[in-house]
């Protein structure tokens, strides 16, 4: 201790000569008094946070050792590591209460060889018994004399001073008022508005306005609960409440030989519940000869009252340009810093050498002197949450980068990555602090500043901040203290995407908790990397100087395509084209159906996009590309975590010659269920405007009705109608007559004269024999000679290519293919095969071979990356029983692995028989989705029960049928061609209710603009294809919004990563966007859990360490963790901030009305009522009085 004392006896001496110099020339000219100078050695500051470090680092700068003093919940806060030394205070005392302790504060003073005490703000900082306890232990407060803080700090005395002193002043109380009968008394006497401020306190504690003479009761209750909490003293003062004044305080420093002098102004007018939020320096627009008056009644009130050391005096001014007296801060406020920027004085050194007897004079501190230059600004980030109605937000800071550079200053804490913020103190994170010329170019360098900060793990106000400092009447200087209230377009936000962070978070759970998608193999994901297939570079000059500026290579754009056709001419033009070509045309499948039959529908849109370009560049002679609809939109959202409608987007940009071709379940859309026609007509609509071109239009059972209305929503959409007739039974088979030719030749016509563009015959379980497709096609090609005819198959038995060669030469136009690598099986013919096959006839296609081998060699290598999800798994090659039980192409591996997963693996054979039997016993049905899965769960059902025909038709009012077989009898899905089968209809529904005619036309129309606000109430920045997914897909729309706000685009996340995750040691590279590449190594899993059932992840991001804390679902399973409500659920109320219980007003059983009061919160000294979200009983209550809540923590339950 000796050897330290030492040291900072040298490291002060410099200083202090030259202060003992000054003091030792003292004249009787300069001061009014004698004044005994006595340096000051070492100093405690009693407080904590930002200004504790404000304060140890003017004492570094005199030389003057800094100590510190620390509850035992800010024992990881920084600013017990920025001071000489450090003690702990208060130790068992509440997290508050340990800085309120003055015996306490005074004991580590006096243990520790302590001069004097620094107050700070806050806290003690206007307490005189405080200052008074100070000075009684023979240590020196530097801050005005008690006697002094007991005035200026006592509101009625200070209103007394000021009356004394000729200041202009509010009418108010006379004194404190204690209870909430003398506030209705004073209201009732003097009128409203008024407003309550604690009496001991400021900072907007325990403040409130009152405009309602009934409010005045409950408003006194709070105001005086916030300032016993926040001050130790609940008395409260009383005045009337100046309307749209502008809030202007006075900077002063007095010495101890009774001189005075003003730093000029600050403005504070831009405030929210009465505490300030950004403060300027000076005061933008005051009349220079208000100026003059107010620091004049400033610095006569000063020398009235013998005030020394720092301090402010605070004025309300009016329009009319009259300006009141409110209070005097007897302490160094907040926004100190700003006056420090435009006078260059350091007002805590100042406050230093005054407290060790030097006058101003001595310090260079004469009124003629100090000059005011620029304007500077302040603003404060908190750890509130803007969107969230300012509620505090508490945690881990996960993420601090700080925005930096010339005029800007920093006076922060604990800002530093791990950094933990609690709910026990004052939300002030970093005060920021600008200074320029002029208000706009110091508001210009405070708006890049807090553009650069980012911080992740708790929410921040700087949304805020940003929306006040682009506003045009704050760039004015034309503020008062209604400016936030009036301005409501300051509180619209465009959320952080904080896309790094989720992606960090997404990272993390897979490695404590395995995948995030199910996977249904074993088979894991390949290490493989794909080659993607080159194209061609554009070498013009723009293109090379566009190369040197971004860093980033030009392809050319494609040749045109049958796209350009349709978006010049229209359907109707693109139709007549596609007849008039020679050639046989080509859809590609391999962007939906082929990996839809193969992958379980898994195919990410990160493998799609990278080849995308390749596509463009070399097939633009395709009819179509099918990349949409179907099982694509359910399974990117459900198990791929990816909107669907985003990689429709990527695509176009991408690939913008070749027509896009979606699969349109009629009535249906691309859901499994009927909806309202609107929803069918504006899906449509939305679909085209986001780049979809034709729309395959089928119904699960060709019924005529349903088809008509998805033709009719896709041609009003302005896309092309393809309308599709399923495919079933075997035409070239004189023994089925119930789909014979006949049949599809009449719906052929229905179509045609429904106004189709082009008609498909869609062979969904591949079905069509060579000799069949030669009757079928050559049929409906002699009855309608102008109209396109598309065809599509699946290879399941193998004969596809040659069912699709028959399909050319009797007439069809266009037929389906998939890349070689991924077709075949349950998939479509080959693309290759089909190619070579044709070359050099007259149906030759015209795409060179080369460059589809190029294709499926990309194919071939992606697969690998599915394993999980390979049909292979369990089907080793085509089987010819698909003509048997007629499973369609994209059912039978799904089929296969609900096998499996319901222990039938063994017993596929048994499935496919009774699929047989179930499509029999259901009617023989057109079957494709949603009419197969009826199928398939009957089959299933069959199996698992070990049921056959026979037994379901005896047994079938007894048993519990799979719903899906229970509404398809209803007529929940449209009626089969012939009826529905009889007496099973009537035994299975019993007195159920049916439908009669087209399922979704009695259905009342979806109000989108209801949905959508209802869906904003959980999820603020859905757009409008959103909510046309949870339209879609409710439920499972909702889980993906959720997934989506948790882990943000893990769509941009390689394959392998995705599904399983990276292992320790990896490192990935993660584009999100042009010219925006993460570099992520993952460290480290720790082997221990928190408290919370939380294990930490550690990564190296772009090489910065970032840790991530993952809950361990199977782990923490045995831990008492208090349960989360979930989010969008409306019968969950959660806690909006992490807080302590105050008061519970309900119970289980209880009736609440919607804003009825469940419980009181406390956090960051701010009190909150949790209200009822919707009138209803309480079910469950989850809390106790005194419980400390982290955010979300699930409050109740309202049913």
């Amino acid at each position: 201790m000796q050897i330290l004392k030492a040291r900072f006896a040298l490291r002060a001496t410099a200083s202090q000569f030259q202060a003992w110099s000054s003091a030792k020339t003292r004249t009787a000219a300069t001061d009014s008094k004698i004044v005994e100078y006595k340096p000051i050695r070492s100093v405690l500051v009693a407080n904590r946070g930002e200004i504790a470090i404000r304060v140890f680092r003017a004492c570094t700068e005199l030389g003057i050792r800094s100590v510190a003093i620390y509850s035992e919940q800010d024992k990881l806060q920084m600013h017990r590591q920025k001071a000489d030394e450090s003690y702990i205070v208060g130790k068992g005392l509440p997290p508050v209460e340990a800085y309120l302790s003055i015996p306490e504060i005074i004991r580590v003073a006096k243990e520790n060889d302590v001069d004097a005490v620094h107050p700070g703000y806050g806290l003690l900082s206007e307490r005189a018994d405080f200052a008074q306890a100070i000075i009684n232990a023979g240590l020196r407060f530097i801050g005005p004399s008690p006697k002094v803080v007991q005035q200026m700090g006592d509101k009625v005395a200070a209103r007394k001073a000021a009356i004394e002193a000729k200041v202009p002043i509010v009418p108010g109380t006379d004194g404190p008022v204690t209870t909430k009968e003398e506030a209705v008394e004073f209201c009732k006497s003097h009128g409203l508005p008024v407003i309550l401020k604690a009496a001991y306190g400021g900072g907007g504690r325990g403040m409130r306005v009152v405009r309602k003479m009934e409010e005045v009761p409950s408003a006194f209750e709070r105001a005086s609960s916030e300032a016993l909490g926040a001050f130790g003293n609940g008395s409260m003062f009383i005045e009337r409440f100046i309307e749209r004044p502008r809030h202007i305080e006075v900077q002063l420093l007095g010495d101890k030989a009774g001189n005075v002098v003003h730093l000029y102004e600050r403005d504070c007018s831009v405030q929210r519940r009465h505490q300030k939020v950004v403060e300027i320096a000076p005061a933008p627009k005051l009349d220079p000869k208000i100026r003059q008056k107010m620091v004049e009644c400033a610095t006569h009130l000063a020398r009235h009252v013998g005030y020394e050391n720092a301090g402010t005096v605070e004025f309300l001014l009016d329009d009319k340009g009259n300006f009141y007296f409110i209070e005097v801060n007897a302490r160094l406020q907040v926004e100190h810093t700003i006056t420090e920027e435009v006078t260059g004085i350091d007002l805590v050194q100042s406050q230093i050498r005054i407290a060790e007897g030097m006058t101003l004079p001595e310090l260079g501190l004469t009124q003629d002197k100090i000059q005011a230059q620029g304007y500077a600004i302040q603003c404060r980030v908190t750890t509130e949450d803007p969107a969230n109605n300012f509620q505090p937000s508490t945690g881990r800071i996960e993420v601090f980068r700080s925005g930096e550079g010339m005029g800007i200053r920093l006076d922060s804490a604990s800002t530093y990555a791990g950094a933990v913020i609690s709910p026990y103190y004052d939300s002030l994170l970093v005060k920021v602090i600008s200074h320029a010329h002029d208000l706009p170019s110091s508001a210009a360098k405070m708006n890049r500043a807090l553009r650069e900060f980012r911080i992740r793990g708790v929410k921040t106000n700087i949304p805020f901040l940003l929306n006040v400092l682009e506003n045009q009447k704050f760039l004015n200087g034309s503020v008062d203290t209604y400016f936030i209230d009036e301005n409501p377009q300051l509180f619209m936000f465009k959320a952080s995407q904080n896309r790094a962070q989720k992606i960090l978070n997404y990272l993390g759970y897979v490695l404590v908790n395995g995948p995030a998608t199910p996977l249904a193999t074993k088979i894991p994901p390949s290490d493989v990397k794909p080659y993607i297939p080159q194209v061609p570079l554009d070498l013009s000059p723009e293109a090379i100087k566009r190369q040197e500026l971004t860093g980033e290579n030009t392809a050319v754009q494609p040749p045109k395509g049958y796209k350009q056709i349709l978006d010049e001419g229209g359907p109707e033009a693109f139709a007549k084209a596609v007849r008039q070509h020679k050639g046989l045309l080509l859809m590609d499948t391999t962007f939906r159906d082929a990996h839809q039959s193969l992958l379980a529908t898994r195919v990410r849109t990160h493998d799609l996009l990278a080849v995308s370009p390749y596509v463009a560049h070399n097939f633009n002679n395709l009819y179509s590309l099918e990349n949409w609809g179907g099982a694509t939109f359910d399974v990117a959202l459900r198990f791929l975590h990816e909107c669907p409608w985003e990689r429709l987007h990527d695509m176009r940009q991408l690939i913008p010659n070749i027509p896009f071709q979606m699969l349109l379940r009629g009535a249906n859309a691309v859901g499994y269920t009927n909806y309202p026609d609107n929803v069918v007509f504006k899906f449509c609509d939305m679909a085209v405007q986001a780049g979809m071109d034709i729309f395959r239009v089928f119904d699960s059972l060709n019924y005529l009705p349903n088809l008509v209305l998805g033709m009719e929503a896709a041609a009003k959409a302005g896309g092309v109608v393809e309308a599709a007739i399923s495919y079933t039974g075997d035409v070239s088979d004189p023994s089925k007559t119930k789909y014979d030719l006949k049949y599809y030749t009449k719906l052929a016509d229905d179509l045609v004269k429904a106004g189709t563009h082009v008609l498909a015959i869609k062979d969904m379980a591949g079905l069509l024999k060579p000799q069949a497709a030669k009757l079928l096609i050559g049929a409906i090609r002699a009855a309608h000679p102008h109209v396109p005819l598309h065809v599509h198959t699946h290879d399941t038995s193998g004969a596809g290519v040659a069912a699709m060669l028959a399909c050319a030469e009797a007439g069809a136009d266009v037929v389906d293919v998939a890349v070689d690598s991924v077709s075949g099986l349950t998939s479509q013919p080959s693309m290759g095969a089909l190619v070579a096959s044709l070359q050099g006839t007259p149906l030759d296609t015209k795409i060179p071979l080369q460059k589809v081998s190029e294709y499926s060699a990309y194919w071939e290598q992606a697969r690998t990356l599915y394993g999980p999800f390979e049909c292979t798994a369990t089907m080793k090659s085509g089987n010819a029983d698909v003509y048997l039980n007629e499973i369609p192409g994209g059912q039978y591996t799904n089929l296969q692995f609900q096998a499996f997963s319901l222990g039938l693996g063994s017993q596929f054979e048994e499935v496919k028989k009774a699929y047989r039997e179930a499509n029999l016993l259901l009617g023989d049905i057109i079957k494709v989705t949603p009419s197969s899965k009826v199928v398939g769960d009957l089959a299933q059902f069959m199996v698992q029960n070990k049921l056959t025909a026979a037994d379901i038709n005896a047994r079938a009012e007894e048993l519990s049928f799979p719903k899906s077989v229970v509404e398809y009898l209803q007529g929940a899905i449209g009626i089969p061609y012939g009826g529905f089968p009889e007496p099973l209809r009537s035994k299975v529904l019993k007195d159920m209710p049916r439908i009669e005619g087209r399922p979704g036309k009695e259905l009342p129309s979806l109000n989108f603009d209801k949905l959508k606000g209802e869906l904003k109430e959980s999820f603020p920045d859905i757009n409008d294809e959103d909510v046309m997914s949870a339209a879609m897909y409710p439920q499972v729309a909702s889980d993906f919004f959720r997934f989506r706000d948790k882990y943000g685009p893990v769509k941009h996340l390689d394959t392998k990563t995705f599904l399983v995750g990276p292992a320790v040691g990896d490192t990935i590279e993660v584009k999100i966007e042009r010219g925006k590449t993460l570099d992520i190594r993952t460290v480290a899993v720790s082997e221990d859990m928190t408290a919370a059932g939380e294990r930490e992840v550690f990564f190296e991001l772009n090489g910065q360490l970032r840790s991530v804390f993952i809950r361990d679902e199977n782990a923490s399973k045995e831990m008492k963790i208090h349960p989360k409500a979930v989010k969008g659920d409306k019968n969950q109320v959660g806690a909006p901030m992490p807080g302590t219980v105050l008061t519970i007003k309900v119970k289980e059983g209880d009736k609440v009305e919607k804003g009825q009061p469940i419980a009181v919160l406390s956090a960051m000294k701010m009190e909150m009522i949790v209200q009822a979200p919707k009138a209803g009983t309480v079910k469950t209550v989850s809390i106790t009085n005194g419980q400390k809540l982290e955010g979300d923590d699930l409050i109740c339950t309202i049913e």
